[in-house]
């Protein structure tokens, strides 16, 4: 852990929602007075730091006296546009105690789907980084949909560290860290000190959600640790009950369970393509054709297309599966579903004759597409 968390890094801290709620009674002021402490003792040391907390829908809930969380989309929103005040005025006079200013941040999938959107929200929070600003970000739960949703702070955690490129990505939460199984359920469940992220034996090990209050179980944790580990950012999943415990890791100490990231990153384009949590197709392909992509490095073409799902139009990100179902790409089509079907199985050659026209050769040009 030593070569990993010791030097000045740009980092992206999530915090859970029973870290900064008690377990749901409201806000815990103390807790988040020792946040923003280390925080700022991280920007003392040379660390960019962006913030994203969960606890906006905890603290509304409070607020409005609801014992249980809500189902209803639309009662969620109400809560989160409740709480989100008080979360937000309680890090702001925080952090001011540090002579630190903070900004709120809120996203939807929306926001980093749309390629423009992504760019101007990745320029926003770098500028925030370099004025010495704490960006503390949050799901945007008061206009979040079903279709749109991150579905849990680690993944929004995973995204933005992407965004902007972060060094690491650390994962407070109430337990230790990743165990061999549910310490809750198995007495013999071993920590998992340091592993590789993406390591499929991991997400075997990880439970389901553990908290009533939030969404995020192990199991997002060690998807979030995945999918960060594209961008080249190291993960830690470590309990936010540690004393100092964001100093310390910066420190050098072992602390809860590292994911260090393969020494490969994606470009930015391409990381842009593969973060793509809603697409607007799917594409089957063939086994041949599944080889020349994964192996040979080749662009997808119409002939080893089995079957095209959904509707979208051409430039779309869609989603490329084998023949198994599962999803092995992230790519931009160069024509819409109608005429996919009409060229799928078919050699490029015949596009012209099939469509009356032709623009690429190629379904999926291989530099718009991104490998899973």
């Amino acid at each position: 852990m030593k070569t990993v968390l010791t030097r000045c890094m740009r980092i992206v801290v999530k915090v859970g929602s029973s870290l900064v709620t008690n377990q749901g009674a409201g806000l815990d002021a103390q807790a988040i007075v020792s946040w923003a402490q280390q925080i700022a003792a991280l920007r003392e040391s040379g660390c960019e730091v962006v913030l994203v907390s969960s606890g906006a829908i905890a603290e509304g809930m409070q607020r409005l006296g609801w014992k249980q969380r809500p189902s209803a989309v639309h009662e969620l929103q109400a809560a989160a546009a409740v709480g989100q005040m008080g979360l937000v005025q309680m890090y702001e006079s925080c952090f001011r105690q540090h002579k630190l200013h903070a900004a709120q941040v809120l996203l939807t999938h929306a926001d980093l789907a749309d390629r423009e959107r992504y760019l101007n929200a990745r320029s926003t929070l770098r500028t925030l980084l370099h004025l010495g600003v704490i960006p503390v970000i949050n799901e945007n739960d008061t206009v979040v949909t079903d279709e749109i949703k991150f579905g849990d702070n680690d993944t929004l955690g995973a995204l933005v560290a992407n965004l902007i490129e972060a060094d690491a990505l650390i994962i407070l939460t109430d337990q230790d860290g990743l165990y061999s199984a549910d310490p809750r359920q198995d007495a013999n469940a071993t920590l998992i000190s340091a592993a590789e992220a993406g390591d499929a034996q991991l997400e075997a090990m990880a439970g389901g959600a553990g908290s009533h209050i939030g969404r995020g179980g192990m199991f997002t944790k060690v998807l979030a640790a995945k999918r960060a580990a594209r961008s080249g950012a190291h993960t830690v999943i470590a309990s936010g009950h540690e004393s100092d415990v964001l100093p310390r890791l910066l420190r050098g100490e072992r602390i809860g369970t590292l994911l260090v990231a393969p020494q490969m990153t994606l470009a930015a384009r391409k990381q842009w393509l593969a973060d793509h949590l809603q697409v607007s197709g799917k594409i089957t392909l063939d086994a041949g054709a599944v080889r020349a992509l994964r192996i040979d490095g080749k662009s997808l073409l119409p002939i080893g297309v089995t079957q095209i799902h959904g509707e979208f139009e051409r430039g779309a990100v869609v989603a490329i599966l084998d023949n198994d179902g599962r999803n092995i790409a992230h790519g931009l089509i160069n024509y819409s579903a109608t005429e996919s079907r009409r060229i799928a199985g078919k050699p490029s050659q015949e596009i012209e004759k099939i469509l009356g026209y032709v623009d690429e050769l190629e379904l999926v040009h291989r530099d718009n597409l991104v490998l899973l």
